[in-house]
């Protein structure tokens, strides 16, 4: 018995010395990421469009399990960028759910360029709010024909973020791809 437990013993002080450089490299390793993570160029950005759409008046379904749920209709509006033009269509709707301060947005819709092409939004982001300050971004993916001169849209990843302008009775949303 005493050779086994002996033998344990020995593996015990082993496992725990392995345990121990390891452990000790992975605060080692942290460090140098902290420390070389601010050279890191970021990803870089193209402008593509400013939406402007115009929203109805928003409704509460209430409170629910998941939190509070609003629907803001949109009624319409414009877009334009280097590459395109057009009309936001009536009829989406961005679908809100909020709790805490924290607010979760899916608003899903379409638009038409001008020259005759319909193009379908989804567009999924975060608002934020509290000790850190005011955050708003979303995400908008692109649902073009494949076979239009607005394919391109389909293959990359957008961002946007608002702008505001009290004249304006909605929303503004500026949309970059990411390079």
């Amino acid at each position: 018995m005493q050779h086994i437990f002996f033998t344990n013993a020995k593996l015990y002080m082993y496992m725990k010395r392995v345990f121990m450089l390891l452990a000790w490299m992975a605060v080692a390793t942290m460090g140098l990421r902290a420390q070389t993570g601010t050279d890191v160029p970021g990803p870089e950005t193209e402008f593509v469009m400013t939406l402007k759409v115009k929203l109805g008046q928003a409704y509460s379904v209430g409170e629910t399990p998941k939190g509070r749920r609003t629907v803001i209709p949109i009624t319409g509006g414009t877009f334009e960028g280097p590459l395109l033009k057009g009309t936001i269509l009536e009829g989406g709707a961005d679908w809100q759910l909020a709790k805490g301060n924290r607010t979760e947005l899916e608003a899903i819709y379409s638009i038409k360029t001008d020259d005759g092409v319909y193009i379908h939004i989804r567009n999924r982001g975060i608002i934020a709010g509290g000790d850190g300050g005011f955050y708003f971004k979303a995400a908008p993916q692109f649902e073009a024909p494949s076979d239009s001169p607005y394919a391109w849209l389909n293959d990359a990843i957008y961002v946007c973020q608002p702008e505001w302008d009290r004249q304006f009775k909605g929303i503004i949303l500026n949309v970059w791809k990411v390079k």
